[in-house]
């Protein structure tokens, strides 16, 4: 099947098995990271799930016992037992997690720099 340039996401999505963590109001819901972008997240919604989609989300993702991918997210889209969030605000330490982890998974130098600049431009 052939895609169109228009029709490419602006980010591409990086399948990750990881545990996350979802935050609200003082409720807490364990995830599993489905797949991580530098603008958002997919995880398998948890069978417990209250989330309340007009209010934002801590979120937190731990790529190893010492790093962490800290970020506040709103909650976009829940369809086939997933949740789709975008980032809102993420810290200067969080951010630069994300871009290794992008950068090692893209394996493509210019990929990484032209998600940057559509990052730059959201």
């Amino acid at each position: 099947m052939t895609e169109h340039p228009s029709e490419r996401r602006r980010f591409r999505r990086i399948a990750f098995d990881a545990t996350a963590e979802l935050r609200q109001n003082g409720s807490e819901w364990p995830v599993t990271l489905v797949d991580l972008s530098l603008k958002g997240l997919l995880v398998e919604r948890p069978d417990d799930w209250k989330g309340n989609k007009a209010l934002p989300f801590d979120v937190d993702i731990r790529l190893d016992q010492k790093t962490h991918i800290k970020m506040q997210a709103r909650l976009t889209h829940e369809e086939h037992g997933q949740l789709g969030f975008v980032c809102k605000h993420i810290d200067l330490d969080s951010i630069s997690h994300l871009r290794r982890f992008v950068e090692l998974n893209l394996g493509d130098e210019q990929e990484l720099e032209r998600e940057l600049g559509a990052l730059l431009e959201i």
